[in-house]
């Protein structure tokens, strides 16, 4: 399983009320299908092999026969073939009778998971019976709630079982894949509710959970079963079948093992569990190279493509967190420098938002535009048009005399544009805006965002400086992202949208070189911002190896970027990403808008002189295409 991809299978079989070796036959196609379909772990749904729907037919001793006789040929008919199987059926252990879950796996029956809280009318409790072991279609096995099954080839692959949709047993915090044989009756509006449920237990757990639900053949006496199947990994839905179906169907998907064990290093909770309270039982899974069956999203900020409420969000938490700040600080101004583009468009809105809501005049927003040598009129023309539009204080200073003073006192040719060119502009627009907040009893508003923090794409002492940072929990792409939101929400105001699409229209440029302009493109230096991102919220959120992060990058990028651009940006990232710690060692306050924070304080602690040599050799090996060391 190529960088720990399990493929979830979740089976439906058409039941027949009450005729198990019909439906072990029907169950039987399933557990091929899945074969062929190369799944590793198939659950099918709550009684399956007898129908959920058989009420005071539990009782009955030929049914309990023939269900265990049919699980006896289904555990046969599994021999060499690679899913780990999930069966539901009754068994009686003693006097009293269990609504159970078979697992099986290459003609072995591993254990018995009753139900924990059941249907009382018919069913015993499983709790009662703790770390006994039953004979069962003719196999001795563990009888237990809490048994995980452990795959001896991939270690980050354990599955815990559940009957029943609930979830309720805490000791579920052990597996990384939860499976569920489930049957829930079907009403308006449940199958929204059901997956809200999933993705909230997937988020509780940090773990992927599958639900397979009673459908199609179930007694329509008093309810329906709509034989829905659910796959949810860390809060996110990747699968969810039709309801309904008439047939016996499988889907399936891969969720990623690796992520949500990388996930549960960082989570004291996990760290505390111990594999000691449960029995583990082993299964084996062989190797097997296999496409990826599951979409990977290029932009993972905003994973699930609702961009208008992720943007709304964002932008109400940077609001709230400047609001508090300025009514914390007693600031008599907000005072923001404005070049044009989008980071600084983007400050600007959340300003002037959060003076809104305190009922403030927006006269105290001071906003400054600093032209520079490589300011164009482009980019000048639309700092200026905001400004000027949205009715805020104004201030215009030229830097060209104070930088060509500074190059005469420190002895620098002005023709020479190197980077003590680029970056003395930087410092002197940085020490006007702190002037000016002295001046103003002020605090300056920083515009620099997570991806610039992430490559050090600023200058130490510039911009890298502020006294609030309102952008720095927001990458580059989600930012271009903001601003076309925000051009949106401005349909009445047809001279602002023209602004802010003249804004996003134009390319991404620091504006320091004489005669260049937005010829001196950010993205044909440092590389683009979709793959840095993408790069960083892997590398950052789930510790992704280079060699899987590439692989998740083809997906992601198919049709924008083969894999040499890929291997070239990822080079350009780690290299900048640990070199450029120091800078945000000391980064001001902002705010954190998602799952990724570099603050020093709250996020991301590294040490500033960390390297990037093992991971740059493991992408060498990459290069040669050299299966790398680690994976």
């Amino acid at each position: 399983m190529q960088h720990n991809f399990i493929r979830i299978g979740i089976g439906t079989p058409r039941v027949t009320i009450a005729d198990p070796m019909k439906n072990a036959k029907e169950i039987r196609t399933l557990i091929h299908q899945a074969e062929e379909a190369l799944v590793d772990v198939l659950v099918l749904p709550e009684l399956s092999l007898t129908g959920y729907t058989c009420g005071d037919l539990f009782f009955q001793s030929a049914l309990l026969t023939e269900a265990e006789a049919a699980l006896e040929g289904l555990v046969a008919a599994t021999c060499g073939l690679r899913p780990l199987v999930a069966v539901g059926l009754p068994v009686q252990v003693g006097r009293r009778l269990y609504n159970c879950a078979a697992v099986v796996s290459d003609g072995k029956l591993l254990g018995v998971v009753p139900k924990s809280f059941p249907e009382t009318h018919w069913f015993s409790s499983g709790v009662v019976e703790m770390g006994t072991e039953i004979t069962l279609a003719s196999q001795t096995v563990p009888f237990k709630s809490d048994l995980l099954f452990a795959c001896q080839d991939y270690p980050a692959l354990t599955v815990g079982v559940e009957v029943g949709d609930s979830l309720q047993r805490a000791l579920l915090l052990g597996p990384a894949v939860l499976i569920n044989l489930a049957a829930r009756a079907e009403q308006v509006g449940g199958a929204t509710l059901r997956q809200n449920m999933a993705a909230a237990q997937s988020t509780r757990y940090m773990a992927a959970c599958a639900y397979a639900y009673a459908g199609a053949g179930e007694s329509t006496t008093d309810q329906v079963f709509s034989g829905q199947g659910i796959v949810t990994e860390a809060g996110q839905v990747l699968l969810a079948t039709d309801r309904f179906r008439s047939d016996s169907h499988l889907a399936a998907c891969d969720v990623d093992v690796a992520a949500l064990q990388a996930m549960r290093r960082q989570c004291p909770v996990f760290r505390r569990q111990s594999d000691d309270e449960y029995d583990v039982i082993p299964f084996r899974l062989s190797a097997v190279t296999r496409p990826l069956q599951r979409a990977i999203s290029p932009m993972p900020f905003l994973p699930d493509g609702s961009v208008e409420r992720h943007c709304e969000e964002i932008f109400a938490i940077q609001t709230a967190g400047l609001r508090r700040r300025l009514e914390a600080s007693g600031c008599k101004t907000a005072v923001i420098g404005v070049s044009g583009g989008l980071d600084s468009t983007l400050a600007l809105f959340v300003t002037v938002h959060a003076f809104r809501q305190m009922g403030r005049p927006l006269t105290d927003i001071v906003a400054v535009t600093m032209p520079g040598f490589g300011t164009t009129d482009r980019t000048y023309e639309h700092a200026c048009g905001l400004i000027r539009h949205l009715g805020l204080t104004y201030r215009e200073i030229f830097i060209k005399a104070a930088c060509r003073q500074h190059f005469q006192d420190i002895g620098h040719d002005p023709a020479v544009h190197d980077i003590t060119y680029e970056n003395a502009q930087a410092r002197e627009r940085t020490q006007i805006l702190m002037d000016i907040a002295n001046q103003t009893g002020g605090l300056v508003i920083g515009t620099g965002n997570l991806s610039e923090m992430a490559l050090g794409w600023s200058t130490y002492g510039g911009d890298h400086i502020s006294m609030y940072a309102v952008n720095c929990g927001i990458p580059k792409t989600v930012v271009q992202e903001m601003v076309r939101w925000l051009a949106a929400c401005q349909k009445e105001d047809a001279e602002l949208v023209v602004l802010l699409q003249g804004i996003l229209d134009t390319p991404i440029s620091p504006e320091l070189l004489p005669g260049e302009g937005v010829g001196q493109q950010t993205e044909a230096i440092i590389g683009p911002y979709a793959l840095h991102d993408f790069f960083l919220y892997h590398v950052v959120r789930y510790g992704t190896a280079p060699g899987k992060l590439v692989y998740l990058a083809q997906h992601a990028f198919s049709e924008r970027f083969d894999r040499n651009e890929i291997l070239k940006w990822l080079e350009v990232f780690y290299r900048r990403f640990f070199s450029q710690q120091f800078k945000r060692s000391c980064t001001p306050d902002g705010p954190q808008v998602g799952p990724i924070s570099l603050s020093p304080r709250s996020g991301w602690q590294m040490p500033s002189d960390g390297v990037a040599d093992g991971w740059l050799r493991e992408l060498e090996m990459l290069k040669v295409d050299i299966p790398p060391q680690i994976c």
